[in-house]
């Protein structure tokens, strides 16, 4: 089994503030459009086949991987990727929360495994060694941020 996490400030020092609903909007948008967020060519389909008020569910290909993933919203705080196909099983969720001093944070944290691999084994090692490591998804989350900077500043965030 897997399990990495990492947490980064959503307004640290000398970065244009979001707030919880400009933050949220872009981790939905990120839901609805991995393409926007990934680097390019990384990520090249991403289609929503269908929709509730509390859940998407989509159909991508990111790297060489067909997956689908059943995506539920909990408003303002919690988006949570239920991987139902693809080379993981599990989920990856994205927090958004005050700390202590009532800084927002937005962390990701996971529970995974590889389908068809040994629990683990040297493939989950890998894949949780990269999840934590600096290439990972703390990058990741904030590369979120940069990009829903850049979209808030475009007038598309929302």
């Amino acid at each position: 089994m897997i399990y990495a996490s990492a947490t980064v400030p959503v307004n640290p020092e000398g970065v244009t503030h979001l707030t919880r609903a400009q933050a949220w909007a872009g981790l939905v948008q990120k839901a609805r459009d991995a393409r926007l967020f990934l680097p390019p060519g990384l990520c090249t389909r991403c289609d929503v086949t269908e929709e509730s008020p509390t859940h998407i569910v989509r159909e991508a290909t990111i790297g060489a991987d067909d997956l689908r993933e059943i995506i539920s919203f909990e408003p303002e705080r919690k988006v949570s990727f239920f991987q139902a196909s693809g080379p993981r099983e599990g989920v990856i969720i994205n927090e958004l929360f005050e700390d202590d001093a009532g800084a927002l944070q937005l962390r990701f944290y996971c529970y995974l495994g590889l389908r068809g691999k040994t629990p683990g084994g040297p493939e989950e090692q890998a894949e949780q060694a990269w999840m934590s490591g600096e290439q990972g998804y703390r990058k990741a989350l904030l590369s979120t941020l940069a990009r829903t900077r850049e979209l808030l500043a475009e007038g598309k965030l929302g």
